[in-house]
Parts: C-alpha cells; structure tokens; sequence
C-alpha cells in the first residue's frame, strides 16, 4: 500500500470544511478500492458508528463550491450526482475501514491516518513558525524606536556647530 499511494497523494484530497480536516465519500472509495454506491450503503447499515464529528453530508452550497474549485462534475449523462456528497474526517476514515472490513481497505486507512497525523504535523509546525515570526516583529518593533534614537543623536552629532557670534558694543 505504501508504494501504490503515497502518502502525499492522499494529502492532497484532504481539505477544511466546517472547521473539519475531511475527505470527500469518493476519494475514499477510490482509496479503499469501492464503489461510491458500496461505500453509503455501508455508512446507512451502520449510521450508529458515524456521528456528526464522524462524518456530515455537504449542503448544496458547499457542493457546488466544490464542483467549482476542484472540477468535479463530469460532462455526460450519467455522470451527475443525484445526492449531496458525504465527507468523513480522521476518525470517520477509520471507523469506514472497519464498516468496510476488506484488506485494501484496512491498509488503506492506514495510509490515510498517517496523511492526517502528517497533515496536523505540519500544520503545528507552521503554527510555531508563525509564533517565533510574531515575537521577532515585536523585538524589530521595540529595536526601531532604540535604533530611531541613536539616528537622532548621531544627526545631532553630525550637524554643524553654531558658530560663536561675537557680540560687537558693550555687554550688559
């Protein structure tokens, strides 16, 4: 399995909905080596196993988002969609590999949970990243004002003395 899809294959047809890291019920059936059919009947005998944070099917807003980001609908008869899509998140991915119980399946879903431990690894990175570049700004920020300061007396420095007039008459 790990040679026939790669793991960054599998990344790539991860996306956020909803606040969810999910995949769409097609790509998984490609993945674990079913029909889109297959896969919703399985989900329907089982719906018990599959709650909101499982899994959710897509509004029709959301569908056509979709279809117009990605490309998704076929040109053709026969190719449209009659029902909304469902999409699955890491552990609905997992809980379908066990409604499912095939091998392709089960080793499919293994590639799939790594892609999203994967997934969140780089986006924890990407968030420290993003911690230590907001502290280094405030650092420059604080420096600016300092480094403004000695520019302002170095100016001072530079500029010219006033020359001493002499005053001409009598001094009081």
């Amino acid at each position: 399995m790990n040679e026939i899809i790669p793991i960054e294959v599998i990344q790539q047809k991860i996306f956020l909905l909803r606040g969810h890291k999910v995949m769409l019920d097609t790509d998984l059936a490609d993945l674990y080596g079913v029909t889109v059919k297959r896969l919703n009947e399985q989900v329907k005998r089982n719906v018990n196993r599959f709650p909101q944070d499982f899994m959710f099917q897509l509004s029709e807003e959301e569908n056509q988002s979709l279809r117009s980001h990605f490309a998704t609908l076929k040109i053709g008869r026969g190719h449209h969609r009659k029902y909304l899509p469902y999409v699955f998140t890491e552990h609905g991915t997992i809980m379908l590999a066990n409604v499912l119980n095939s091998p392709t399946s089960v080793q499919a879903s293994i590639q799939v949970v790594r892609a999203f431990v994967k997934l969140r690894q780089i986006l924890s990175t990407h968030k420290e990243l993003a911690h230590k570049l907001i502290e280094l700004e405030r650092k420059i920020e604080d420096h600016d004002e300092e480094i403004h300061t000695i520019f302002e007396a170095i100016r001072q420095l530079m500029a010219p003395p006033e020359p001493n007039k002499k005053q001409i008459g009598f001094g009081r």
